[in-house]
């Protein structure tokens, strides 16, 4: 199982990322897709869910209304849009899958599978 993250870069603060998990999951439809961000020193935290089906999301207090998260089952694929970055926003950006038979529940703990990071750095 293979969760590729891409999308990261450096950006300007205001300016925009969007942020793509390619998932190697033969059911990719049977997982709930999650995003986490890791700041060197710090503890990983959550950042956005979605169910499998997608019709349910979720979003940490600090980038509701900026970011959202997507996906497309058919390319076995989680977006992460981000939009009017902060500073406080740069960090390594990581999808992470948990299977579950709910399609509409989203997870943001005991996530069965994780991705390689992506540098996220927001200049100010």
């Amino acid at each position: 199982v293979q969760l590729q993250a891409s999308g990261g870069g450096l950006v300007q603060a205001g300016g925009s990322l969007r942020l793509s998990c390619a998932a190697s999951l033969r059911t990719f439809s049977s997982y709930a897709m999650t995003w986490f961000r890791q700041v060197t020193g710090k503890e990983r935290e959550f950042v956005a869910a979605v169910s499998r089906n997608g019709s349910s999301t979720y979003y940490a207090d600090s980038v509701k209304g900026r970011f959202t998260i997507s996906r497309d089952n058919a390319k076995n694929t989680v977006y992460l849009q981000m939009n009017s970055l902060k500073p406080e926003d740069t960090a390594v950006y990581y999808c992470a899958a948990k299977f579950t038979y709910s399609p509409g529940n989203y997870y943001f703990n005991n996530m069965s599978y994780w991705g390689e990071g992506t540098q996220v750095t927001v200049s100010s």
